[in-house]
């Protein structure tokens, strides 16, 4: 713990001024207890502000941490201070430095001859963003075509960000630090200024933008028979929703179908061709874990109005594939080439956590079969058909991800385990994440050299991509701690308004001091032992069950169950719940 500490010299918190001298509590309670600020130290700060403090004596024994306050955020309640809180916790950089800026702001917002000069003109042809509605920075569109022979044709365009983003440029060093864009509650910190990531690198319906493109011919089993990586200029045809399109799909709505009268066989194609593409996924062994992602709605003061499962269609999965797809043929082709390249990277889990993972599913008659002391994603992938569409599905969902490795960022390919792939990079999202314009830039080399690159070259480049690819996958945990803890926060805060009220939902993890239960609307809480009832509970670690001293009470994972909100805390970022006894038969 000591040790820790010892690395982090400054942290977020709340003071307490208790006039002659004050504290702080952090927010990260798992660092220490309280830091003692003199009253020379306060700085502008008052009774119950969020503080920025930083360390000046680190705890020794029994005496206290001290801390000097660096920066007021603003008052606990005030509208935005509790995500300026997190950016500051985490040191993530806002603000984009004035030579950046000036950097990004110095590309001009048009494509000249001289930029189309050695492209593919594909600007005639018809081409398709797809994305949420409220989403600004549009990096891939694609198109399917169908051939005489019967295998289809699909284009994938990504925006060609490495054109404008020079390597060693002030954009370039900005990026590598930032890794990735992070996606907090009603706020971006974005990769790359917005000059750039909504205007000239975002692939805008009806204007003419650079892309990099992967062309590959499908046949009728899903499988890539031919492929062509290349620059291009593109002009999208229409930018559409998940929603619309799924609209068209479904023939759910006159007024959407009126209006892209005039493409709906386009999206009829790419249906027809998403389906064949998931269908070979799945018998490869795809988990296609149903993992439920939580619609958090603000008002214009950040204030949580309504938490709910984010509702995805198959209009979200025909993306989705589309990118799989792509991702899959451009890492294939650069690792035959033995180029330097950043893979993404996801290797089978441990033998002991899988085990440890059976003791949980045997509650609902599943087991993960472990052969020759190896483990194979079509074991993972009947398991979950086994549960699909059943109440259990989320819940033996989210068992199998705890289970799983985190994916990450390597120079060496080793395969992605959770989509059953060989050969796997990020290629589709180079606005957004380091690794897909470090890629990018490899990719433009090899193309303007006719594949001919200098041994110099694959050197230099094989060393920066392990270095890139380190720094890019500590950039993601960050942003993926922050991007949790956003979430974690805001759920707390809306539940703090419904301390007493009654809700369904299932046990979703049994531990040695209580369960967890997750409800309808994503929301989590805790059950600790003394909120059972009137008895005590024994607590049996290898099949993660409950069982009542008295009554003979069995609490295991998936058990639906009612509870009463008992305490929420938007500063410890959560909720506790007790069992609800009623009439409707359980508990």
């Amino acid at each position: 713990m000591q040790e820790e500490i010892e690395k982090k010299d400054t942290l977020v918190g709340t003071f307490q001024n208790n006039k002659s001298f004050g504290f702080v509590v952090p927010d990260n309670r798992k660092l220490y207890g309280d830091i003692f600020i003199s009253k020379k130290n306060f700085g502008k700060a008052r009774n119950n502000h969020k503080v920025l403090v930083k360390i000046i004596k680190y705890p020794k024994g029994d005496k206290r941490a001290e801390g000097k306050i660096l920066e007021v955020l603003g008052g606990i309640n005030e509208a935005g201070v509790d995500m300026l809180s997190l950016i500051k916790e985490y040191n993530l950089p806002s603000i984009f430095p004035k030579p950046v800026v000036l950097e990004a702001k110095s590309k001009k917002n048009f494509i000249s001859e001289k930029d189309i000069k050695y492209r593919k003109d594909l600007r005639k042809d018809i081409v398709f963003t797809i994305d949420g509605e409220d989403a600004k920075d549009l990096d891939d569109a694609v198109s399917v075509k169908k051939l005489k022979n019967g295998n289809y044709i699909l284009d994938v365009h990504i925006a060609d960000v490495s054109h404008y983003v020079g390597e060693n440029s002030e954009l370039d060093k900005e990026a590598l630090i930032r890794g990735t864009s992070v996606y907090m509650l009603g706020r971006v910190i974005p990769m790359l200024p917005r000059e750039l990531s909504n205007g000239i690198c975002s692939l805008n319906q009806g204007e003419d933008r650079l892309a990099l493109s992967c062309t590959m011919e499908i046949d009728e089993t899903g499988k890539v028979v031919d492929s062509e990586i290349y620059k291009s200029v593109i002009n999208v045809t229409r930018r559409m929703s998940y929603h619309d399109v799924q609209a068209i799909l479904d023939k759910s709505n006159e007024e959407t179908l009126e209006k892209y009268k005039d493409f709906i066989n386009e999206f009829k194609l790419m249906e027809e061709l998403a389906l064949i593409l998931k269908n070979k996924r799945k018998e490869q062994g795809y988990l296609n874990l149903d993992i439920p992602e939580s619609k958090i709605e603000l008002d214009i003061k950040g204030r949580v109005t309504n938490i709910s499962k984010y509702e995805t269609t198959f209009a979200n999965e025909i993306i989705e594939q589309f990118m799989l797809i792509a991702n899959e043929t451009v890492a294939e082709k650069f690792y035959w080439l033995q180029a330097p390249f950043i893979y993404r990277v996801h290797e089978e889990p441990d033998i002991d956590k899988t085990r440890e993972l059976n003791q949980s599913l045997y509650n609902f008659g599943l087991k993960i079969r472990i052969v020759n002391e190896k483990i194979y994603p079509n074991e993972f992938a009947k398991a979950l058909e086994e549960v699909k569409g059943k109440e259990e599905e989320k819940i033996v969902s989210n068992l199998i991800l705890r289970t799983l490795k985190v994916a990450r960022y390597e120079s060496e390919n080793k395969g992605h385990f959770g989509i059953a792939s060989k050969y796997y990079c990020h290629f589709t999202s180079p606005i957004r994440r380091y690794p897909d314009l470090f890629i990018h830039r490899i990719i433009s080399k090899y193309l303007k050299c006719n594949y001919n690159v200098k041994e110099h070259f694959i050197e230099e480049y094989k060393e920066k991509a392990e270095q890139r690819a380190k720094a890019s996958s500590e950039r993601e945990k960050i942003a993926t701690k922050v991007e949790r803890e956003s979430e974690d926060l805001k759920k707390a805060e809306y539940m703090e308004n419904k301390i007493g009220e009654i809700y369904e939902g299932i046990v979703s993890s049994i531990t040695q001091f209580g369960m967890f239960v997750q409800l309808e609307n994503t929301v989590e809480g805790l059950i600790r032992f003394e909120h059972m009832g009137n008895e005590y509970f024994i607590y049996d670690e290898n099949r993660k069950t409950l069982r009542g001293e008295k009554t003979n009470k069995l609490y295991k994972i998936g058990d639906k169950v009612k509870v009463r909100v008992i305490s929420a805390s938007k500063l410890l970022r959560q909720v506790d719940f007790e069992i609800c006894v009623t009439g409707s038969g359980f508990n």
